[in-house]
């Protein structure tokens, strides 16, 4: 087994400390469906704080979505 380079986070620590023991699957898929969550409404609160401070609408929204972006590719001068 290899050492680890760089130290766990709190984070880490902690759910090292309550899975010491073996949970069924079904427990630990409910668990990791729990994070997503947690996950998913930070990312939301986030992008409707920016939203706001935005004051963007949905046609601004359909806008950015419908925009073309990407860079386009050179042509190679074979």
């Amino acid at each position: 087994m290899t050492a680890l380079n760089y130290p766990l986070s709190n984070a880490q620590l902690e759910l090292l400390k309550l899975f010491a023991n073996d949970i069924p699957d079904e427990e630990l898929i409910d668990l990791k469906r729990l994070i997503v969550k947690y996950y998913t409404k930070k990312l939301e609160e986030k992008a409707t704080k920016i939203w706001e401070e935005k004051n963007w609408t949905d046609e601004d929204m359909d806008r950015l979505l419908n925009t073309h972006m990407r860079t386009p590719y050179k042509k190679s001068s074979k």
